[in-house]
This record gives C-alpha cells, structure tokens and sequence, in this order.
C-alpha cells in the first residue's frame, strides 16, 4: 500500500462508535484490502488497521483451514495467520496453532467473545508471551460459523473493557466479508492448481493404455475406453509375446481416483514385467497377486482376466482372476462365458490359479469388459446385465469388430438414457474373421 493508502480517519475507541464512526471505519476497512485476494496479505492489513483503532502490544488474526470443517484430517489447524509482538517459533510448537488451545482456541470452537483483564487468573489462557497480563478475543465468522479469531494482548492489566469488545466485534463482522473473498480465491486457485494436475494425470495414464489395436492376422479387433472419471481404474492391454502368440489382458482396480490409478500403474508394469515367453496364464496371475499383496495391500484389489491367444489356431489359454466373465460369441449367436480361474488379486496369501483353454473358431468373438458395462443402470437401477450384452454382440458380430464395440456404446446409452457413465466402461472385442 502507498503512504496515502496506509493513512486512516478510523476513530480511536473512546466508547461506543457511533453511526458515522462505524460508517468510516467500513469505509477505511473497504480502502485497506483493495487490490488483494491473498489471504495472507488481507489478515496483515486487517491486523495494521486494528491499531488504529485499539491500542495493544501484541495481536493476531488466526483464520481456520477448511480441513476442519470437510472432516479431512489436518497436522495444522490454522490456515492463515498474521500476528504482531509474539516471537517466531514453529508451528508445531505452539499450542493453539497445532491443537487449537488458549483463549484464541476458546473463541474459535464456541464463537463466544472473551475479555480477560488479568489473564492469569484465566484457565483458559496458554502463554503466548511472557508480558502479557491481559487479553480480548473476538471470533470472525462467516454466516453462522465461526471461521477465525482476532485476538489482542496488552502488557498492562485491565487494558480492554467492553467499549473495545464492541468495537471489535463490529471490526471482525465487517473483517470477515474480506476474508470470505479471500479465502473463496484461494480455494478457486486450488481447485484450478488440482485440475491442472489431474489432466496431467489422465493425460499420463492414457498413455499407458494401447493407443490403437495391433494388426493381427485374420482377426479385427476394436476396443472402447471411456472413464468416468480424469483418472481410472480400468485397464486393458495388448502384449506380443516372443512365441507367437497374443496376450490378452483387461484389469479393474477396486476404487476410483488417484489410489485406483496409482494401483492400476502398479498393476500394468508388474504385468509386463511378467509376461515372459512361455509363461503360462495362471503362472502370470500368481506371480501378480504375490507382488500387489506387498506393493498395495490393504489399499485395493485388482480383478483382472489374463489371455493367451495363438492366431494361427484361435487357441485361446486363459484364467479368471474375480474378474466378470468375458463372453464368447459364436457366428450362430450363442455365448458362452469365461469364467473360472482364480480370487480377485492382491488380496489373498494362498492363492492358487487355474488356465482353461477354448478355441475361437471362425466367425467368432471373443469381448472382453468390465463391470461398468454390464452393470450400467437406469434410472430405476435396473442393469443392463449379461442377456441384453450377448444380445447386442450377436447381432453387430456379422459386420465386425468395430460394429460389435458400437453396437454396445449406443445400446448402453439408450439402456440408461445417459451420455456419460457412472462407472468406468471398457471394452475389448476380438474377432476371428469367417473363413473365405
């Protein structure tokens, strides 16, 4: 602020402010925060202009985090101080900044004010510094909730009487309003700096999923990703192995947000750490569920179904980890499901596995998806469940694997009269073209 800017004609409490004092001092309130939405500097200016007002030797204004109303846990409770008089000391060492004690504290949690002319005949009192012997405190309060205190100490006994008690009070009133706007741009910033950092984050973590399908031989496949979310907890892969053949591999992590997609990094680079020439299915599986045991236990789980295929043959070895059973379709319509295998990943010590083996003949597909498809709900909560799947899979099959994968999307958006997913929605369609 300019020379100009720090002058002030707020009055000096004498007594009760009048209509026109209250007026100016608003007026002087209003002047001192322009051109500021940081939190930090607005309670440094508030502070400044309280001694304008009323004398003291130390002072503060301690601004609640919002962690303490949203119920998330916190180490400080304080989001923004400005102080006067006190010596610097951590944080953490103080006992109304760490754990909300004193007569700051007092007025914080019951939104009551409090004068104390002789501050150590109060039990509420926590030494803040040496010299004080007394104190007033009154809260800020934003609506009905007290959001923060503004607090003043004087070395002399007796220094604030209730003329400076409503002074205060008015000053706090009028102070809150400012550091409302204040503590709104904040969390504005915040939620602009997270939403940064989250389509970062999806950004990363798309490119971990297939960007297209691979070309295979006398097969078509296609494939849908849709999150619902910027980070998922699906996943599904396509991994050439050195013999020949393809692995197969769609993934759900228990959860959502940032722990089911740090879980489902996890999961991809164990997996492909894994997958090694002649490896076996179920060998790949207990190998996984051994290593997310260590890497992510007790935070999640991971179902997953694991495939081998042999394009030459449509030799299909596979195993079922908890995973919902993919569907395979022949070129007549019928399906069946492949399940059987094994438990959920991550979870169990003694866990076994085992592979079956199918063979894709012909005109056939084979879908792979998650549970976000087939439990895709109406407003009603009714599913869209395994027959309307099989159902929609058999009668796109004859025109291919991309007809197939949108054949379901829209039969599932129609089905819930949605655009958007509740859950995430995978889908993994492989094909064996009709023999000529």
């Amino acid at each position: 602020m300019s020379d100009d800017e720090r002058r002030t004609d707020a009055p000096r409490v004498a007594g009760e402010l009048t209509a026109e004092e209250k007026y100016r001092l608003l007026l002087t309130l209003s002047r001192t925060v322009r051109g500021t939405l940081d939190l930090g500097e607005t309670l440094e200016r508030l502070l400044d202009l309280v001694r304008t007002i009323v004398a003291y030797d130390a002072g503060g204004i301690f601004v609640l985090s919002d962690d303490v109303y949203s119920g998330r846990k916190r180490r400080e409770l304080i989001a923004g101080v400005a102080r006067r008089g006190f010596e610097d000391r951590p944080s953490g060492e103080d006992p109304m900044l760490s754990r909300g004690k004193g007569i700051v504290g007092h007025v914080i949690r019951s939104g009551e004010s409090v004068v104390a002319p002789d501050v150590r005949l109060d039990p509420r009192y926590v030494v803040g510094r040496a010299s004080t012997l007394s104190e007033v405190a009154v809260p800020i309060t934003i609506g009905e909730r007290p959001v923060g205190a503004l607090n003043l100490e004087s070395d002399a006994c007796g220094a604030f009487g209730a003329e400076h008690l409503e002074t205060l009070r008015f000053f706090a009133d009028a102070a809150g309003i400012a550091i409302e706007k204040a503590m709104l741009h904040r969390s504005l910033l915040q939620k602009q700096q997270l939403e940064a950092q989250l389509r970062v984050a999806h950004q990363v973590q798309s490119r971990l999923l297939p960007q297209a399908p691979p070309a295979v031989d006398g097969y078509d496949l296609a494939t849908v990703y849709i999150p619902s979310s910027e980070l998922a907890g699906d996943y599904f892969d396509f991994l050439p192995l050195p013999d020949g053949r393809l692995g197969l591999v769609i993934a759900d992590v228990a959860g959502k947000g940032v722990p089911a997609a740090l879980i489902m990094a996890t999961f991809r680079a164990l997996l492909r750490a894994h997958a090694a020439p002649g490896t076996t299915p179920e060998a790949v599986a207990a190998g996984l569920n051994r290593l997310l045991r260590a890497e992510c236990r007790p935070h999640g789980f991971v179902t997953c179904w694991l495939g081998a295929l042999e394009p030459a043959t449509g030799r299909l070895t596979y195993t079922s980890c908890g995973h919902v059973p993919p569907l395979l379709v022949a070129s007549s319509g019928e399906a069946v499901e492949l399940a059987g295998g094994g438990p959920v990943l991550g979870v169990f010590e003694q866990a076994s596995f085992l592979s079956r083996t199918v063979t894709l003949e012909a005109g056939c597909a084979l879908v792979l998806h998650t549970d976000g498809v087939v439990e895709a709900r109406r407003p009603d909560g009714e599913e869209l469940g395994g027959d309307r799947l099989r159902a929609v899979v058999a009668g796109a099959l004859p025109r291919g694997a991309d007809a197939v994968a949108r054949g379901v999307v829209e039969a599932v958006r129609e089905f819930t009269g949605a655009s958007l997913f509740e859950d995430d929605f995978t889908l993994v369609v492989v094909a064996r073209r009709p023999a000529p």
